[in-house]
């Protein structure tokens, strides 16, 4: 399904528009590449903005800090309608990746405005500085082949081998201890790959994969894409 361009996507000026029923790779890192996240409680309030930002409503999120509301209990609270639809997503110490389906008129470009925005302004005033936080406005690709899409979805979720492994040219050298890196991989918390393990279930409403491929609910299959990927090593020395 079609959607004609907004005021917003015209003005945005992509290389494409955001169309209903389209899915998107949205990621952005910090400016001059520095880190976005400095600890833990960093990395858990954008994972916060990432549920509730995704609302027709808007976000008050030291009203629901004075009612007590803890951490797990965020992610079950009635934000309203959801404006866009997220598959997965994975937090790195300087740069995110979301992948997302265009559900609601501009409801991409707006989910982003309010994440990106929200979490600017908790990050410049925890630790005391001012400016751009992060490099100029999100990037976005058009995922418009199943192949691409279902690329995306491994790829996102094994960013953090950059981390694991050590290398960030893991894909062209292959990877050493298999069974060490599986299992780091699977600890990492900073993404969905858990919530679609079921290994950690406070993040589950994040993601809506009704709104996504069959493969991304496919268990077996799932877990057998990422195992190649891992277990991918190219043929002869990287050149």
């Amino acid at each position: 399904m079609k959607d004609g361009p907004s005021q917003y996507n015209k003005t945005m000026l992509r290389k494409h528009i955001f169309s209903i029923g389209e899915y998107y790779h949205l990621y952005n890192r910090g400016t001059d590449k520095r880190k976005l996240f400095l600890d833990i409680h960093d990395y858990h309030r954008f994972i916060m903005l990432l549920y509730l930002c995704n609302s027709d409503q808007p976000v008050d999120l030291q009203k629901l800090f004075r009612e007590g509301r803890s951490f797990t209990e965020l992610f079950t609270i009635d934000r309203g309608n959801p404006i866009v639809s997220i598959g997965a997503w994975v937090l790195m110490p300087n740069h995110f990746h979301i992948l997302a389906k265009e559900t609601t008129e501009n409801g991409i470009a707006i989910f982003m405005r309010k994440v990106m925005t929200g979490y600017s302004m908790y990050f410049n005033k925890k630790h005391v500085r001012n400016g751009n936080l992060f490099q100029g406005r999100f990037k976005s690709e058009h995922a418009n082949r199943d192949e691409y899409l279902k690329y995306l979805f491994s790829y996102i979720h094994l960013n953090p081998m950059k981390l694991i492994h050590g290398e960030s040219n893991w894909k062209e050298n292959g990877v050493k201890d298999i069974k060490k890196v599986k299992g780091s991989l699977l600890k990492y918390e900073y993404s969905s790959l858990q919530s679609y393990l079921e290994k950690n279930k406070k993040y589950q409403n994040i993601i809506l994969t009704k709104e996504f491929p069959e493969y991304f609910s496919n268990l077996k299959d799932f877990q057998e894409e990422l195992s190649d990927w891992i277990n991918f090593v190219k043929d002869g020395p990287s050149q």
